[in-house]
Formats: structure tokens, sequence, C-alpha cells
């Protein structure tokens, strides 16, 4: 399966730079977070970085642009069921995360990959979750 569509669930410090980098990487990516100020700060952020980085010359004023053109938001797991692969970017909780595969499992298409990008929690537990290795 060709990964055409990515989303990331949770715009904090990691969700943010993920989201980054694959839109920069020319993915259409969704971010969902579960406020619409977390959204709101997640892409001021992505926009600053992106800006930076045309500052210090390491991309064109217009991989900006056409960076932020690639990613959309929503507030709505379900808009999950879009991506090709969905990124679990969430807090370092046990409950949370497996919250979230519960749903992501119920919404995303059949073949989606979901990942996770925990460092510290039992990928197994949170995968138990789901009726996907």
């Amino acid at each position: 399966m060709a990964v055409k569509n990515v989303v990331v669930v949770g715009g904090g410090t990691m969700g943010n730079g993920i989201t980054h980098v694959f839109a920069q990487s020319g993915y259409e990516t969704m971010l969902i977070d579960i406020k619409q100020e977390y959204v709101d700060r997640a892409i001021s952020t992505i926009k600053k970085n992106l800006d930076r980085q045309a500052q210090k010359g390491t991309i064109k004023p217009e991989d900006v642009v056409a960076t932020i053109g690639r990613i959309t938001t929503s507030t709505l797991i379900d808009d999950a069921c879009t991506g090709d692969i969905v990124i679990e970017a969430a807090f370092e909780n046990m409950d949370v995360k497996t919250e979230i595969f519960k749903k992501l499992d119920a919404v995303c298409k059949p073949d989606a990959i979901l990942a996770s990008n925990t460092s510290a929690l039992p990928i197994t537990q949170i995968a138990a979750k789901t009726k996907r290795p």
C-alpha cells in the first residue's frame, strides 16, 4: 500500500514535529487534537519552525507555504479515517493511548497502519486494544 495521507493524533511537541516533517516531505497530513486551541498552537509552532528554516536558508520561502498547504486539522478522531498511516502522539499515559487506539481501530481503514510515538509504554499493551497486529 502506498502511503499518501498521514494522520497525526496529538499536537504537542512530538505531534507537531511529526506533522511538520511529513508535510514538508510532500505528504498530505492531518493533525488531530481534542481542542481547537491545541491544534492552533501546534500549527503556530510548525509555522514558526518552518520560518526559522527559511531564514537559515535550509528551505525556500515557497516551501513554507507549500508545507502549510499540505496540513489540514481537526478536533474529531473520526477524521482519522482518511489516513493510510495514523500516528498517535499523545502524552505518555496508558489509559489515554489505549482509548485513542480503540477509537482509531473503529474508524480507520482496514489496511491503515496504526503507529504510536510512545517511548516508555509497552506497545504490545496498546496494540492489544485493537484488532490489528
